[in-house]
């Protein structure tokens, strides 16, 4: 490739015309293959003496940027690709290294976090995914407006550092404006959440809820059975555990039979299961009134159970009874349901490349499959 006879080299630091200095050896930019060959692009980049800039500055091209090698229409080709496909597969497929889909993505990503617009943020959720060996955790914050669900944050670990950068990024006007918080009862996000949007509703997360719950009954009847081994008792908790953690309409008829002869025997396990089941009542609540006066007789009779795994929970529940109801008050038309399917997508995209050496390149691969940025425009589309 020539430059166009008599045009003016353009500064790839003003992006203003100016006179040129000199030129350099020629350089190859890799092209979209075509039937299975490879394309190059060559040529000699020229230098201007740029007097806005009052230095000597490489010009800039259109099918280039910067340093990299590849040229922008193949950097938008591979990161398509990126997405449908793991890195390695997609750098295999069309005969490229994995570190240069990386840098492919990587431009993407830079591009569309950008030029991306946040406006109005009406409803957030944030929740914490592991990633790696050990207790490595990622802070993951999404818009979930009923008309839009996208990853805004990642942030490192699950501190209050980590969140706060989240506010850092949209700025006070607004976070002032956010309607809707949806999140666990994991205590940094609830004092960032009272430091930086007390404003809005702030919902729990009723799906953790649960989720405690069975880890409650759970650790009850893992309690109940090594003692009845212990003690020459029949085990009659022995391979019960699905039993009863699952919803009673996603039993097998089999299992049907066997929950309700084992619910004859008087247990702790059995008692924690009842507990467990009549707490399910309280979603079926249309009124923020009488969710509470459930609410508040159900942690009574825990209370009085001595089942200490569950009058933990108990305990937990009434000090987050207000949160838990604003869920009513909101209508019911906001839950973490949208987070969980969202960590969901997050965790698939982890596990088709088989996890990721560092942080960055997990972060550019999230933001690519979950954020809906904006693309660089491109002249033609080889899809």
């Amino acid at each position: 490739m020539r430059p166009r006879k008599g045009s003016a080299a353009i500064c790839s630091r003003c992006h203003q015309p100016a006179p040129g200095y000199d030129q350099l050896a020629e350089r190859s930019f890799e092209f979209i293959p075509f039937w299975g060959f490879l394309v190059f692009l060559l040529y000699a980049m020229r230098r201007v003496e740029c007097r806005r800039c009052e230095a000597v500055i490489v010009e800039e091209v259109p099918w280039g940027d910067g340093k990299r090698t590849l040229t922008k229409a193949y950097m938008l080709f591979l990161a398509r690709w990126a997405r449908r496909l793991s890195w390695k597969e997609t750098a295999a497929a069309f005969r490229t290294s994995w570190e240069k889909v990386f840098d492919a993505v990587e431009h993407v990503v830079t591009f569309g976090l950008e030029h991306r617009v946040l406006g109005a943020i009406d409803a957030i959720g944030v929740d914490e995914i592991q990633y790696g060996k050990g207790h490595k955790y990622l802070t993951l914050v999404y818009q979930i407006d009923l008309d839009v669900t996208r990853l805004l944050w990642v942030g490192k670990e699950r501190t209050i550092e980590s969140f706060q950068g989240f506010f850092t990024l949209i700025g006070d006007e607004i976070a002032a404006k956010i309607v809707f918080v949806c999140s666990d009862m994991w205590e940094p996000y609830l004092k960032v959440v009272r430091e930086k949007c007390s404003q809005a509703l702030h919902i729990l997360d009723r799906f953790h809820i649960v989720a405690k719950m069975n880890k409650a009954l759970d650790e009850v009847r893992a309690s109940e059975s090594r003692r009845m081994a212990r003690e020459g008792m029949s085990p009659v908790l022995k391979k019960s555990r699905w039993l009863l953690l699952k919803r009673e309409e996603n039993l097998q008829t089999e299992q049907r039979f066997r929950l309700r002869d084992l619910l004859r025997y008087n247990l702790k396990t059995v008692r924690a299961y009842l507990l467990k089941e009549a707490f399910q009542q309280l979603w079926d609540y249309n009124s923020p009134t009488w969710a509470g006066k459930f609410l508040d007789e159900w942690c009574r009779q825990v209370m009085r159970s001595r089942i200490e795994p569950m009058k933990k929970i108990a305990r937990s529940l009434r000090q987050h009874r207000q949160l838990i109801l604003n869920y009513f008050w909101a209508q019911k038309q906001l839950s973490s349901g949208v987070v969980e399917g969202l960590n969901n997508k997050a965790k698939v995209t982890m596990r088709k490349s088989y996890g990721f050496r560092t942080f960055r390149a997990l972060e550019l691969a999230l933001y690519h499959s979950l954020g809906k940025l904006p693309e660089p425009e491109s002249t033609h589309d080889f899809f």
